[in-house]
């Protein structure tokens, strides 16, 4: 019998994230509570960051709202999101960086074979980098991993991909 596998990875799609950060600046700018205000959401592509910036921290805290929503209206999870610390930027306004977390850390990849081991489910799990790729000759038992690990309270959004 074949052997089955799918790989678990965890990415965030930055062309949707540019899309919601143009949607929020949208709905920034029409809103009454933002006029006049210097709030700001810059995409860093190439860094794989945002830099979110408001005349306070409770505008500040707006806009993030305002941003996950958009973001999760895209299918973009919030959990791929890490907040740096609130930062002073010129003119008395604050600025947040925000990390978008792409790949599976080492430490979350050891967490999720330990789960997947614990299962006691016929199936094999090898780290590869920053993903995952989990062997099993069980499409039932495939499945039941990709359940296990939907219904862990991780960290970070996944995905499963290369399905065979």
């Amino acid at each position: 019998m074949a052997e089955n596998s799918f790989d678990i990875v965890s990415k965030t799609d930055l062309q949707e994230v540019s899309n919601a950060v143009t949607q929020a600046l949208r709905e920034i700018e029409g809103r009454f509570d933002f006029k006049g205000s210097k709030s700001d959401i810059e995409l860093d592509k190439g860094a794989g960051e945002l830099v979110i910036t408001s005349d306070d921290e409770y505008k500040l805290k707006s806009v993030i709202d305002i941003l996950e929503s958009k973001l999760i209206k895209r299918g973009v999870s919030a959990k791929n999101m890490d907040y740096g610390k609130l930062e002073p930027a010129s003119g008395g306004a604050v600025r947040q960086r925000t990390k978008l977390k792409q790949g599976i850390e080492q430490d979350i990849s050891k967490k999720i074979n330990t789960l997947i081991r614990d299962s006691k489910l016929k199936v094999k799990s090898q780290i590869q980098g920053d993903q995952i790729r989990v062997t099993g000759k069980n499409k039932d038992d495939l499945q039941a991993v990709m359940k296990l690990l939907q219904e862990a309270n991780l960290p970070l959004d996944l995905q499963f991909t290369n399905y065979r």
